[in-house]
């Protein structure tokens, strides 16, 4: 993945604190990578090349290091995005499910492809080859951090219709974790998931 240049980041002196108590969490500072990124993103929308430096100044770490990181993982994103991104699983287990089928639903209801978001900045589609780890439930998509199994052209096109006009209940019949999971797409905020799961 390439990171797109952005502003330079606030969030390292904003947020200097909570920094801070992040890196104290790990005897290697090191594991501290994934957080650091996690408040980037949520601080700008999106990881930008300045953010992957800022990261690799604060734990001493090289930004070729940090990029190689950031670029394993599907959750972080390289450009903007909007404030939904549904980011479909392409992987073997979820292709032969008929993860085409779904992804070409979502094409024509969104009117764009993978990597594009919508006109009105609502609606970001992502593909990925990466396994979304649910292989046992596929097609699967996520959108934010919420997963939707199980999914055809027909419940994606409801996925979309939901989002857009913010139906919690409709949302909720899609997603793994349900009214909670849908709340928390719809506010575009990450869930809280209990400490001992």
């Amino acid at each position: 993945m390439r990171f797109a240049h952005g502003e330079a980041p606030t969030w390292p002196e904003a947020r200097k604190a909570e920094v801070e108590e992040i890196i104290a969490r790990y005897p290697d500072s090191r594991s501290a990578v994934l957080p650091l990124l996690h408040l980037a993103q949520a601080a700008r929308g999106w990881v930008a090349q300045e953010d992957l430096e800022a990261v690799g100044r604060i734990l001493g770490l090289s930004t070729a290091y940090v990029d190689s990181t950031a670029s394993f993982y599907a959750m972080y994103h390289g450009h903007p995005v909007g404030k939904y991104v549904i980011t479909v699983c392409t992987n073997l287990s979820c292709h032969l499910a008929g993860a085409g089928k779904v992804l070409e639903a979502l094409e024509k209801t969104l009117g764009i492809k993978p990597g594009e978001t919508t006109r009105d900045g609502l609606i970001t589609l992502e593909g990925t080859s990466e396994c979304l780890a649910a292989c046992d439930a596929g097609p699967v998509a996520q959108v934010n951090v919420e997963y939707f199994l199980r999914l055809t052209g027909a419940k994606a096109e409801t996925l979309v219709e939901a989002l857009r006009s913010g139906d919690t209940k409709a949302l909720a019949g899609l997603a793994e974790h349900g009214e909670a999971a849908a709340e928390a797409v719809l506010s575009a905020r990450v869930r809280e998931v209990p400490a001992h799961v």
